[in-house]
């Protein structure tokens, strides 16, 4: 299992202090897997039980997976931010009782370049055979602002990615290499968007007929 250095945590988790974020999730996954998949940030359960991908999302993932004949010890699991984003909003209770609650939203800009260094050491030292981007988020953080899930989900894409020009700054520069990248969306985008559920059955297919082609 990879491993990424204490130090290199201990400086994204200061890097990231006073954002309203909660929790800490580590990537998990071989050092040379067959996909490295880039999330946007863990949910509640994942930043609860320091597991990513796991929940309504997470089985949703593992049933893509296995549609290829993969599991999850043969992939890299990481995400563009690794703790918890959060809003406060009012729930309001059967009773009429109004509390107040946590609920997930999308990361800031600040908050991925705050945890850029993380993914940028995964990306130097990890060595799969395809990276896969589930959603804006992922994919973004990869190609740049432009980019959407919605148009180049499913395609295999060779292209540099950006990585921060250093710790101090917070504009990105490119890869001097190649990656080889196939968005998709993110698993749980299925259960507001019933839809994507043919485009990510469709995607799979066609990571599953790229590891395929590359192996033999």
């Amino acid at each position: 299992m990879f491993q990424l250095p204490k130090e290199l945590m201990e400086l994204c988790i200061n890097r990231i202090e006073g954002f309203p974020v909660e929790g800490f999730v580590k990537g998990k996954g071989p050092k040379k897997p067959t996909l490295m998949l880039i999330g946007e940030a863990p949910g509640e359960n994942e930043a609860i039980q320091g597991v990513p991908f796991i929940g309504r999302a997470g089985e949703e993932l593992n049933k893509s997976l296995t549609s290829i004949g993969l599991s999850r010890d043969d992939v890299y699991m990481t995400s563009a931010v690794r703790s918890r984003p959060y809003v406060w909003r009012e729930k309001k209770a059967r009773n009429g009782e109004i509390t107040k609650r946590k609920y997930n939203r999308p990361p800031t800009q600040q908050e991925i370049v705050a945890h850029a260094p993380i993914l940028d050491y995964e990306l130097q030292h990890i060595a799969p055979m395809v990276i896969v981007t589930l959603g804006n988020v992922g994919l973004q953080r990869l190609l740049g602002k432009g980019e959407k899930v919605s148009e180049l989900h499913g395609q295999i894409l060779n292209r540099p990615i950006r990585h921060l020009k250093s710790l101090d700054s917070t504009e990105y520069v490119w890869s001097t290499e190649n990656y080889v990248i196939i968005p998709t969306y993110h698993p749980a985008s299925v259960f507001y968007r019933p839809s994507n559920r043919d485009f990510l059955t469709e995607d799979w297919l066609k990571i599953g007929n790229y590891i395929f082609t590359s192996k033999n």
